[in-house]
């Protein structure tokens, strides 16, 4: 009218949608906690212990979020985790050890773990499932035969890496003594960072990561567009047991040692935080970011928990296993609302 154009604003994908539903979730959990239990929460080296934490956990997430996006699932990334960590702790207590070495060893277990994976799911057919969990079994198995006693790296150079931290002293806080205490990230964090952002280009904007959405959503008809349906899938396997061989050497930078039990439990956690992020266990719909914002819930949520007196090791499961069947709960909802819209206007 008046020979102007009117703009018509686009409707948020699913992607995204459900990605802004996680960071409004997790903006508002966050600022409760800094308004009714304070403390640390008030502090910015809360966050960031959050994220030192979770660094590996975010690095593996991500490989879970492309494998889920892609339509397949992997259970075998905390075994595999365990055993890169265990591996170069071993490694790394040998005469002559390097640190560039020991990261080739960590992508190496990784990667070979991701083409076997891959290969037994998109060219032999069989169910991811299980063969993730066969996975799971011999990575962790493997973990127990490499070494008996859990194991602390002696590498000096390792030492310095481990103790080299980026410090922030304008988001510090002053002690008791009125001394300066600045926010510190680890560099395990800027290892996570840099993989998220590098999978979210290669999901977005490039050929390859388009590909994952339209096998994750639907697989025959992306066979009727060319796109070679196998080889994304296979791919995705890749992705994620090479990202689970990078976050092993993260956790061994953040603990200092290698133990069978280490990343017990990873998997469920990367999957949740998926699911909280808004990726789809049917396949076709997921973002990193969402996934990132998701590990930070799931870690703010057990971070609450204690903090707010309940102590017992089982309320943080509880409040993990609500937050999980909500997140699912509301995705079905507004997923299903927006398919019965679109419906109605057609």
């Amino acid at each position: 009218m008046n020979g102007k154009k009117t703009l018509r604003r686009e409707p948020l994908t699913d992607n995204a949608l459900l990605m802004v539903i996680a960071v409004c979730i997790f903006t508002a959990m966050y600022a409760a906690a800094m308004l009714f239990l304070g403390g640390g929460f008030l502090r910015v080296q809360q966050f960031f212990n959050i994220l030192n934490d979770n660094a590996a956990l975010i690095i593996v997430a991500c490989g879970l979020t492309v494998v889920m996006i892609g339509g397949g699932i992997d259970i075998s990334v905390g075994g595999v985790i365990a055993l890169v960590a265990m591996v170069c702790t071993v490694y790394m207590n040998t005469e002559g050890a390097s640190i560039p070495v020991a990261v080739l060893i960590a992508v190496g277990i990784g990667l070979a773990f991701g083409v076997v994976q891959g290969t037994l799911v998109s060219y032999l057919g069989i169910q991811p499932f299980i063969v993730s969990l066969a996975g799971m079994f011999f990575a962790r198995g493997m973990t127990t035969i490499v070494s008996v006693n859990p194991q602390k790296v002696a590498l000096p150079a390792f030492k310095q890496l481990m103790a080299t931290k980026l410090e922030f002293p304008f988001l510090g806080y002053y002690g008791k003594k009125g001394n300066l205490i600045p926010a510190r990230l680890e560099l395990g964090v800027v290892v996570a960072l840099t993989v998220l952002v590098v999978m979210a280009f290669v999901l977005r904007k490039t050929r390859l990561g388009r590909n994952f959405y339209a096998v994750g959503g639907n697989p025959n008809s992306a066979l009727m567009l060319g796109i070679n349906v196998r080889f994304a899938k296979f791919c995705t396997y890749v992705i994620s047991g090479t990202l689970a061989g990078i976050a092993g050497f993260v956790l061994l930078m953040h603990t200092g040692a290698g133990n069978a039990t280490n990343a017990s439990g990873a998997e469920m956690n990367a999957i949740a935080s998926s699911i909280i992020g808004g990726t789809l266990l049917s396949g076709g719909v997921g973002n990193v970011f969402g996934t990132f914002v998701g590990v930070l819930t799931l870690a703010t949520i057990k971070a609450i928990v204690p903090a707010s007196g309940l102590t017992e090791p089982w309320w943080q499961s509880i409040t993990t296993g609500a937050m999980l069947c909500l997140f699912i709960l509301m995705q079905s909802v507004v997923l299903g609302m927006r398919g019965k819209g679109k419906r109605q206007k057609q």
